[in-house]
């Protein structure tokens, strides 16, 4: 009996022995550190798991872990503590499939995939584009960073319809004018740098210009097709015209991205900052727009080191971002009401900027995406 109780006790030790490894294990497995981290002011979904190490890839996991704490949009609150995904809890390559919209049939990953890159490099060779107007019309290519990107950029409203009107002492700012001015400037900075550019909305007279009070006209067209004042038609023909190049665009190019460009009217006090909207949850969507939010943050960081930039990004079901084939991106530049917000518009420099800033945007979201 003696020699049973011993030889019960000495396998229950061996078995003990040999058991505390796998259950200390198995223990630390599953208490792995979680990481949480507080937004900074102003800062969305993507600018925040880019500062804590993670791309939008983790957009879908994170949104997961923290949507009792998240508010309208999958928006962030200051204050509270975010789970940050684990590193290698998704296959990064593949996670994006799952938040793409199935709304709007996208053929851009398509396109970055099996587009065939552009042939030799065309640094240094003299463009003309006669839309940019005296002295600005003949430049020559920068760099090739854009080589294999094309862009829609279309200016809001023009034609018969001026958009919002702002009063400035005894002048009216006109939005398709100002709308107009900037994205001429961003083309322009988009086609230095290598990139094909589609201008949707056009002036064969204006150009870029440089005063600060812009004077109206109903001259613009959509790519030299009068542009209709009921405003169902008039979105529908510049999608419509969008769309028709991207067909054969998607084949040319590996990244094809529209931007549609408006100045916001509020009450004359509400000063705002650019906000940027997508449509709904195509994830390269919401990534560009990230990104060019991050960008802007960035630039405020450098030249207004005291004012923030409190900027925002959010889905809207606005027409040309749920009818443009493409990726697009819609920007509100700022209030046209507001005297602060007006500067943004009647500096020329400072429309300079906020082309560069864009353009700048474009070319981090590229590279991003060639990346993947």
């Amino acid at each position: 009996m003696k020699k049973m109780l011993i030889t019960w006790v000495f396998r229950a030790i061996c078995i003990f022995i040999l058991s505390t490894p796998l259950v200390c294990g198995t223990v630390q497995a599953q208490d792995q550190k979680v990481i949480k981290s507080q937004p900074k002011a102003g800062e969305g979904v993507y600018e925040f798991l880019l500062r804590n190490k993670r791309s939008l890839d983790y957009y879908k996991a994170f949104v997961e872990l923290n949507k009792k704490r998240l508010g309208k949009d999958n928006s962030l609150k200051l204050g509270f503590y975010y789970i940050i995904p684990p590193k290698d809890s998704i296959n990064e390559q593949t996670s994006n499939d799952d938040v793409v919209s199935t709304d709007v049939t996208d053929t851009t990953d398509v396109a970055i995939k099996s587009a065939p890159a552009q042939s030799s490099s065309r640094v240094g060779k003299t463009i003309t584009e006669p839309l940019f107007g005296a002295g600005k019309q003949t430049f020559k290519i920068e760099s090739d960073r854009l080589k294999d990107a094309c862009f829609y950029v279309v200016s809001g409203h023009g034609g018969p319809d001026p958009g919002a009107i702002g009063k400035m002492g005894r002048h009216h700012l006109h939005e398709d004018e100002y709308a107009y001015d900037i994205a001429l400037r961003l083309a322009r900075n988009l086609m230095i740098q290598g990139a094909k550019v589609h201008i949707i909305i056009q002036d064969a007279k204006d150009g870029i210009r440089d005063d600060r009070i812009l004077s109206n006209s109903k001259r613009e067209t959509c790519m030299g097709d009068k542009i209709p004042l009921d405003q169902l038609s008039r979105l529908k023909q510049r999608t419509d015209k969008i769309n028709k190049l991207y067909e054969q665009d998607k084949k040319k190019y590996k990244y094809c991205r529209a931007i549609f460009l408006h100045l916001d009217s509020r009450s004359q006090k509400k000063r705002v900052d650019v906000f940027f909207y997508h449509y709904g949850a195509n994830a390269k969507g919401l990534e560009l727009a990230e990104t060019m939010k991050a960008n802007f943050s960035s630039k405020y960081d450098i030249h207004q080191p005291n004012r923030g930039f409190s900027g925002t990004v959010s889905t809207r079901n606005l027409y040309v971002l749920k009818n443009t084939s493409s990726i697009a991106l819609f920007v509100e530049l700022g209030n046209i009401q507001n005297s602060f917000d007006q500067q943004r518009f009647v500096v020329s420099s400072n429309r300079q900027a906020l082309a560069k800033w864009m353009a700048h945007g474009f070319i981090t979201d590229y590279e991003n995406q060639l990346k993947k």
